[in-house]
């Protein structure tokens, strides 16, 4: 027998298909792609069957989204609380507290899966989903280790499947022109990045670091669901869920997996980097629990592509009460050159990052990247920069929404997302980027626990000259619990 969900699947493919072999070559020169209005311009019974696996949170606005470009069919949340109130909003998706028993009972009618959970879970719902066939949205940091993000990477392409990472920041339009403008030459050769957040701004250390008291597990949370693969531990209802899990190596990323895939996703993507060559730390000294206060790391690069090797510098947190940034004689020169939002005096955001060239600095004081300054100002005056060769949101067809304004970039992920499983091209964050993205910003965490410079070999995945650090690349998953 045929399977129902594979034969639409198909027909939905070859429809969008049809629409992209039908535009002509200078709608791909200039960006300009039709097939984004062809998820919403089919008939409800031909949308895309979706699944939600954490629905609270961001996951609140991801389910909410992806559901208005398709069929909600089912929603998990190990919370009933926040689960009831989804369901209040979506009372024909069906509701699950644990997202492997919604998979076994509603596989057939699923074909494709958001999944918004704390990052340490991130990896084998991801790919449980893939090894189905399900296109999937997962939330950033793709992964809790780097080991998970290459088997994630490489999962994407076995199956085939629409893939997309939860980096908004890719969706931004300034972005998309800052990484044309770099790739162009607009800076010239670039040997040097700096990149900063104010995270952590949740409990960890100084202030925390040892395990809170345990607690009675309220009726309405599914503790073992939470925990997925790590080894069990009790629940505390302040610093582990709803939110607070972040700031443990057990469940989270630190400031690391928090930011850099927003912030140093401009100069990741307009550099073409891979594989660092190296990595140290420098940082608060690490305790077994909780992620340091603040930290500075620094990846090594290779020459790629013809560009040449290049320095990139991390910094979080705060040092002595003060935001670790980079050095004061380049923040200076920045600050002194950059026009601030209300036109005068710029000063250091809370998160930000430099781009050094030969020709000038590039200089994003925001989050994403969708915010940039070329310098100096007058250097730049009569620059217009290569032509668009990215796809915009908001020049597309279903690039605006029904009053007008260009819809937000959350939403355009999702739309990206969902025209690329019927057959469009990849979706901007795909996890070939996103995995690499992924792999690069968690070998920092890894050099904060060795606590030593780390030669790496990115291909085969090991560090040359400290094979004992390969330890932190990934963990043992509690029994049951596998990618």
């Amino acid at each position: 027998m045929i399977d129902k969900r594979t034969n639409r699947r198909d027909f939905l493919k070859g429809a969008a298909a049809t629409t992209v072999a039908g535009l002509t070559a200078g709608y791909w020169v200039t960006g300009r792609r039709t097939w984004a209005a062809e998820v919403d311009s089919k008939s409800a019974n031909e949308k895309l069957g979706i699944a939600s696996i954490g629905v609270g949170g961001k996951g609140e606005s991801d389910c909410n989204q992806a559901a208005r470009h398709g069929n909600l069919v089912a929603i998990c949340d190990i919370d009933e609380q926040r689960l009831d109130k989804m369901g209040e909003s979506h009372p024909k998706a069906k509701k699950y507290t644990d997202w492997r028993k919604m998979m076994d009972e509603m596989g057939k009618e699923i074909d494709a899966v958001t999944i918004s959970v704390p990052d340490h879970s991130h990896a084998v719902a991801t790919m449980r989903a893939m090894k189905e066939g399900k296109h999937v949205y997962t939330q950033k940091p793709l992964t809790h280790t780097v080991l998970e993000a290459r088997k994630l990477r490489e999962a994407a392409k076995q199956y085939k499947i629409s893939s997309q990472m939860g980096n908004q920041g890719s969706a931004e339009n300034g972005l998309r022109r800052a990484v044309e403008i770099v790739q162009a030459g607009g800076l010239g050769d670039v040997k040097e990045v700096h990149v900063w957040t104010n995270r952590p701004i949740w409990p960890q250390s100084p202030t925390i670091k040892e395990r809170p008291a345990p607690e009675e597990v309220p009726a309405h949370v599914n503790w073992d669901v939470w925990l997925g693969p790590r080894k069990e531990r009790p629940y505390n209802g302040k610093y582990y869920h709803p939110f607070n899990w972040r700031g443990w190596w057990n469940f989270g990323t630190g400031a690391l997996g928090d930011m850099a895939c927003h912030t140093a996703n401009l100069p990741f993507r307009a550099l073409k980097l891979g594989h660092p060559t190296s990595v140290s730390a420098e940082s608060e000294e690490p305790n077994a629990e909780t992620y340091p206060g603040w930290a500075q790391i620094t990846f090594q690069f290779p020459e790629r592509e013809g560009m040449p090797p290049v320095k990139f510098m991390w910094y979080e947190g705060k040092k002595n009460g003060k935001l670790v940034h980079p050095q004061e004689e380049l923040v200076q020169k920045v600050l002194k050159q950059a026009k601030g939002k209300d036109g005068k005096k710029a000063t250091l955001p809370g998160s930000g990052a430099i781009m050094v060239g030969e020709k000038g600095i590039l200089y994003s004081p925001d989050d994403y990247g969708a915010e940039f300054q070329l310098l100096p100002g007058e250097d730049f005056a009569h620059y217009n920069g290569p032509e668009e060769t990215v796809p915009r949101r908001g020049n597309q067809p279903g690039g605006k929404d029904d009053k007008g304004k260009d819809i937000n970039i959350d939403e355009w992920q999702k739309i990206e997302w969902l025209a690329a499983a019927k057959g469009g091209p990849k979706a901007y964050s795909n996890f070939d980027v996103a995995g690499m993205l992924t792999e690069f910003i968690l070998l920092g965490n890894v050099a904060i626990r060795a606590g030593k410079k780390l030669e790496w070999d990115g291909p085969n995945m090991k560090f040359t000259n400290a094979p004992e650090a390969e330890k932190y690349l990934h963990y043992k998953y509690r029994e049951g619990w596998t990618l």
